[in-house]
């Protein structure tokens, strides 16, 4: 799925970088990728994936550290705690402007 939006972004930004529609049609785009953008369906899908991204994370970092134990560099393990503590001071939203409400 990365993939693919990869791609179609890249496409999309050459269209718009290559044409020769001119302002206009480069407003029409700009429009409808904001329409797309605050669509409530294309909002909750990013949010859910953002979800479950942190879960995944954080699935991950416990089953590396039950591996690792405490041979993890301390710089590592700080950052994680850091980005922890960060998540639960904002409410639990990440500097991609999702939150974790469902």
């Amino acid at each position: 799925m990365r993939y693919k939006l990869t791609f179609v972004v890249g496409l999309a930004l050459g269209y718009v970088l290559g044409t020769r529609a001119g302002r206009e049609r480069y407003e029409q785009l700009k429009k409808s990728a904001r329409q797309v953008a605050q669509n409530p369906a294309v909002r909750n899908t990013a949010e859910t994936a953002a979800q479950q991204g942190r879960q995944y994370a954080g699935k991950a970092y416990h089953a590396v550290s039950d591996k690792v134990g405490d041979r993890m560099p301390e710089s590592v393990a700080g950052r994680v705690r850091s980005l922890k503590e960060r998540s639960t001071h904002n409410g639990g939203g990440d500097d991609w402007g999702s939150s974790s409400t469902p």
